[in-house]
């Protein structure tokens, strides 16, 4: 799919993106959404990925054998065209290629460079093989999505990938274009997964170090232990989600599930919640999802429905937001964001 004419906040930025997977991808994907134009460089006989996709929109892609001189001098081509480039190889791989940021360091100074790998290009992991679940447990990340006596989980590719990895090598990029109009000079950007993850975590350092973080899961309301902030079972097995964190949404969410009897005051008694999340649980599963929808969705009692990613663009409030856009054979896909007050999406 290719963008036409753009109107979006990076129009005129021109970015070359080496065809990979994850982070790397997004990040080209939310360049083009705002105006970018996105080449991406696929090689011959390599899996052909998210062509026609999401991650492809608004890009386009050109097939170059980087073994032959000819391929090998098109892509420099289009390298020395462009303001950026972005790759997400294993340190090593693009000079192997004749296409590190040394090759360019004199004939195009001002290009930005952005790789992004999981371990980072230096260190003792750098050339070690690994995905999202290895960098956000490195991190220590891992460790708070749990609950008491179950292992830890997450939700596919999500932190590592595309928060740690994707949108720290797009605002480093930014970053790195914006002091490049100061400068004259491009450089490097070094986005590790496993920085981005850890810079990801600063609220959870900052409530540590203020003495309002506890590693206890059945002490903590984010760890899945306390009444007001989890996941429940409806009548019909589907799940609804509550996060009344605040007193007066807390008092609300009592009121609304007939539980008048319960002291709102004492909602951080972590003694007491054992007890009370029985009676949640027991109270959600009295009524199905829709049902606790049409009572609580829309309130200050802090409430959504868990919905899966068939229902999700579906849902009046995406729907009232265009927050998913339907490709031509029906698929779904996220719509571009953040919004812009006056320049369109690219």
């Amino acid at each position: 799919m290719q963008a036409p004419a753009s109107t979006g906040p990076l129009a005129g930025l021109h970015v070359v993106e080496m065809a990979g997977i994850g982070p790397c991808p997004l990040a080209g994907m939310l360049l083009a959404d705002h105006g970018a134009e996105v080449v991406v460089i696929e090689r011959p006989g390599g899996q052909v990925l998210d062509t026609g996709t999401a991650l492809d929109r608004g890009k386009r892609r050109v097939c170059l054998d980087l073994k032959t001189p000819e391929g090998l001098g098109q892509a420099r081509a289009l390298i020395d065209g462009a303001d950026a480039l972005i790759e997400g190889f294993r340190p090593g791989v693009m000079e192997r290629l004749g296409l590190g940021p040394e090759a360019f360091a004199a004939g195009h100074p001002r290009l930005v460079y952005g790789r992004v790998t999981g371990w980072g290009q230096t260190g003792p992991l750098a050339q070690a093989a690994g995905h999202d679940i290895n960098y956000v447990a490195l991190t220590g990340v891992l460790s708070v999505a749990s609950r008491a006596g179950v292992a830890p989980s997450i939700p596919a590719t999500l932190i590592g990938d595309m928060g740690g990895g994707a949108m720290l090598l797009a605002f480093g990029l930014m970053a790195a274009l914006w002091e490049a109009r100061r400068s004259g000079r491009g450089q490097v950007i070094d986005a590790a997964m496993v920085d981005g993850v850890g810079l990801l975590s600063g609220l959870l350092h900052s409530l540590r170090a203020a003495g309002r973080w506890n590693d206890a899961p059945e002490r903590n309301f984010f760890l899945h232990s306390a009444p007001f902030y989890d996941c429940f079972e409806c009548a019909d097995g589907r799940h609804v989600s509550i996060g009344a964190l605040e007193p007066a949404f807390y008092a609300e969410l009592l009121q609304r599930l007939g539980l008048a009897d319960v002291d709102p005051a004492a909602q951080h008694d972590y003694r007491a919640w054992p007890a009370l999340r029985e009676r949640i649980a027991a109270r959600i599963r009295e009524k199905t999802r829709d049902e606790w929808c049409a009572l609580l969705e829309g309130t200050n009692a802090c409430f959504a429905p868990v919905l899966t990613l068939a229902e999700a663009p579906r849902h009046p409030h995406a729907q009232a937001r265009g927050g998913f856009l339907q490709t031509e054979d029906g698929h779904w896909q996220p719509a571009p964001a953040p919004r812009f007050s006056r320049s369109g999406p690219g």
